[in-house]
């Protein structure tokens, strides 16, 4: 749940159309017909908001661009391990939606951190990327979460001990293109909303790719052996637009309290089981 003031009736619309902060009617507008400004070298930083409304990375379904919908065309290639680790899980959203009483979305029913790389894919909203020489920091609006992406020339540690949000290295491929990649992944979180598995060895890629100026665009690739036969993109070419340097991002938090409070009105999941359904 979130920190900004609730009624029940209200989380929806808050949910589908997120109030603007004062500082994004400030943004300025490229003339009619005029080419975009070039993108600056070696350069993601910036606050950036997704480019088609904030709705837009909400992906209630799972993610954005390979949904846990039911259709045939978002059917993954789950390996027996995958589906058998599934049967454990009720999402609350999907294909196979279940009703509040039944759901136990980590996330959902204890408050959970979502982790990697469920914070690309699920509610990714305005997030701002800072740049030193030795790192990139991005800092998300929802559950106020920062992550840090090491570019410093280090590699993914052999045996990490499991993170929440995994370990982060990543390079610039060329002027405009920074990849990151993430493993060492706490295997409680589930990958999406939609209920989706991933293992230890779970490894995510991140594009960041600044098209323009003012476009970024970040596409999340997902390889894990032990649950897909094969790698797939779960986020592809996302675009965010760079908001004005005095633009003031919401807060988004999870609060324990309020947490318990929506819980017993919505009528989830019994907060004491875990995700294989027992105490």
């Amino acid at each position: 749940m979130l920190k900004t003031a609730w009624t029940i009736g209200a989380i929806a619309a808050l949910i589908i159309c997120s109030p603007l902060s004062r500082g994004q009617a400030a943004q300025a507008k490229a003339p009619s017909g005029a080419a975009p400004a070039a993108a600056p070298r070696h350069d993601i930083s910036g606050t950036w908001s997704p480019a088609r409304g904030e709705g837009d990375g909400i992906q209630g379904q799972g993610a954005k661009d390979m949904p846990e919908d039911g259709k045939p065309e978002h059917q993954l290639p789950y390996t027996p391990l995958a589906l058998e680790k599934m049967k454990d899980y009720r999402p609350g959203n999907g294909a196979r939606q279940n009703v509040p009483g039944m759901i136990n979305d980590p996330a959902v029913i204890y408050c959970d951190p979502q982790g990697m790389p469920r914070q690309d894919l699920y509610q990714l909203r305005t997030t701002q990327i800072l740049q030193t020489p030795l790192k990139v920091v991005v800092l998300y609006e929802y559950s106020k979460i920062w992550r840090v992406i090491w570019a410093d020339g280090r590699e993914l540690p052999k045996d990490p001990e499991p993170r929440w949000y995994g370990y982060s290295v990543g390079k610039w491929e060329d002027d405009y293109t920074f990849v990151a990649k993430t493993s060492g992944t706490d295997e409680r979180t589930w990958l999406d909303k939609g209920g989706r598995p991933h293992s230890e060895d779970l490894v995510v890629e991140e594009r960041f790719h600044r098209a323009s100026r003012d476009l970024l665009e970040l596409s999340v690739i997902i390889n894990d052996p032990k649950m897909y036969g094969k790698p797939w993109v779960a986020m592809n070419k996302f675009p965010f637009k760079l908001m004005p340097e005095d633009f003031d991002v919401r807060e988004q938090m999870c609060s324990v309290s309020e947490y318990m409070k929506y819980n017993k009105a919505m009528g989830f999941g019994n907060p004491t089981l875990g995700t294989d359904g027992k105490k």
